[in-house]
């Protein structure tokens, strides 16, 4: 029989108290220890050595130090890093190199997935670098996953501080060898890779001309952001196109918490869903759905894509097309089984769903959530179509201490990169940072949405137009190109010196 492992990545593992109203009702879904996905649990290894041959690279390691900000005599690990040079036109004329910031996951998988980078390469005669993230994909600390998951000492090296300190010492060896100090350095970088570029832009300002950073919620800290944001702004895209839809899908988490307390609930609920083991809870089929409506909401192209799932154009109007199409007679639980199969099997070719493929949720960015990626969420009862629930950090902090033995540090990311009074900050002290977003992304409501100077630009577009995509990248291949050219003219006049 078919599968399909779905998997995702954890951007905090919250426990939270639930407004009074529902906390009767729902007190078994939630508080949940799945909030909003990043993309990079969706990354996996590319099997087939075939797949994707437009783009092709080399695949080469580096050894890293395990700890940048030590001088003990620490064992090194191996950084994998893929590198494509076919376009780029060499130190002789200062080619440039653009650098991806890996995410949270495998490479490979953010390689074949990020096609701009590719498609203006060639242009730029650019050298094309994809470092891995440590503790992800092939980069592993100690040897293996195992023994580099084994505890919070071994993990305790998983950080953004040390992995953007891998970027820099990376790509400055790698300039060495090769005799192109002078090359200048672009960064990208999309979702938490989009929060990487735009802090390593920041902290290493000698290492890379610029940045470019998509969805990048680099605000979603603290309380510089409402913590119902992301919510709202799933909520809103499934309510703009069917607010049938939107009611649908607010009352099917008192239909499902009353299913599951049936005496067969568990049993019954695994069929309708179609999944491949029963139910022992039903937390794990809450967040499944919660996760299909979150990835909906990031990738509600107006074009048929490819990037997480196999979904056609404006998937989200498809979904609600089929909760709302529903033959008559059917269970409220029905009709969301029929649209969240346009996310889980538009193609129509699984037999049954595997819910997790991680049931102990033991992956390297739960940790980082526990210990310095700390971005408060919760969900508004009259905004939101998800169970409503409030942000409480002394109970995420418990889970925390439970599950890894540490505590988490909610206002060490805004001291080490910034975030509050950000427009004064990055005026100040900032430069070359284009910040891209579409309104629809759930993320967006954490990243920079307006202009803060000549230099930090951001780039907001609407989805529903079928040229956005074309025009903004017209606006950031002109913006990197004048990063360039103001690189080089600085260059230049510093020889003729």
């Amino acid at each position: 029989m078919a599968s399909s492992t779905v998997s995702f990545i954890i951007i905090i593992i919250i426990t939270t108290v639930l407004l009074p109203s529902l906390s009767s009702q729902l007190s078994d879904l939630f508080p949940s220890n799945n909030p909003p996905p990043f993309l990079g649990k969706h990354s996996h290894p590319i099997k087939q050595p075939n797949h994707h041959q437009q783009y092709r690279y080399e695949t080469r390691y580096f050894s890293q130090p395990l700890d940048h900000f030590s001088f003990l005599d620490l064992p090194r690990f191996r950084q994998r890093y893929l590198i494509n040079t076919e376009h780029w036109v060499g130190p002789s004329r200062s080619g440039p190199i653009f650098l991806y910031c890996g995410n949270e996951g495998d490479i490979e998988w953010f390689a074949v997935n990020t096609g701009f980078v590719w498609d203006i390469a060639p242009r730029f005669g650019a050298m094309i670098l994809f470092p891995e993230h440590r503790y992800y994909g092939d980069s592993m600390p100690f040897g293996s996953k195992e023994e580099a998951y084994r505890n919070a000492t071994t993990l305790s090296y998983l950080t953004a501080e040390q992995a953007l300190a891998d970027f820099a010492v990376l790509i400055t060896d790698l300039k060495k060898n090769l005799s192109a100090e002078g090359c200048p350095v672009v960064l990208f970088g999309g979702s938490y890779g989009g929060m990487l570029a735009a802090w390593m832009r920041l902290k290493y300002p000698h290492v890379a001309v610029g940045a470019l950073a998509s969805s990048a919620p680099i605000l979603q800290f603290e309380d510089i952001v409402p913590p119902e944001t992301f919510y709202n702004i799933v909520s809103n895209s499934f309510k703009r196109e069917s607010s049938s839809c939107f009611d649908t899908i607010k009352n099917s988490w008192n239909a499902l918490r009353s299913e599951g307390q049936k005496e067969d609930g568990l049993k019954q609920l695994s069929k309708t869903f179609h999944l491949c083991r029963e139910l022992t809870s039903v937390q794990g089929l809450s967040d499944w759905l919660d996760s299909a409506y979150s990835y909906l909401a990031m990738v509600n192209y107006p074009y048929p894509s490819n990037f997480l799932m196999p979904l056609p154009g404006h998937p989200i109007r498809e979904v609600c097309k089929r909760i709302d199409g529903s033959p008559a007679g059917s269970s409220i639980l029905e009709r969301i089984f029929n649209g969240v199969s346009v996310y889980y099997n538009y193609t129509g070719e699984v037999d049954c769903f595997q819910l997790d493929d991680d049931p102990h949720g033991m992956d390297g960015w739960n940790w980082q959530a526990c210990t310095e990626m700390v971005m408060p969420m919760s969900s508004d009862q009259n905004t939101s179509m998800f169970p409503a629930y409030d942000w409480d950090y002394s109970a995420f902090r418990e889970g925390c201490q439970r599950d890894f033995q540490v505590t988490p540090r909610p206002r060490w990311i805004t001291t080490e990169f910034g975030g509050h009074d950000i427009e004064h900050v990055l005026k100040s002290f900032g430069s070359n940072i284009i910040f891209s977003n579409g309104l629809l992304d759930p993320w967006s409501g954490g990243s920079v949405l307006k202009n803060i100077s000549e230099t930090i630009i951001a780039l907001i577009t609407k989805e529903e137009d079928p040229d956005w995509l074309v025009e903004q990248r017209a606006t950031e291949i002109k913006l990197i190109q004048g990063w360039i050219y103001n690189y080089s003219k600085k260059m230049k006049a510093t020889f003729e010196i």
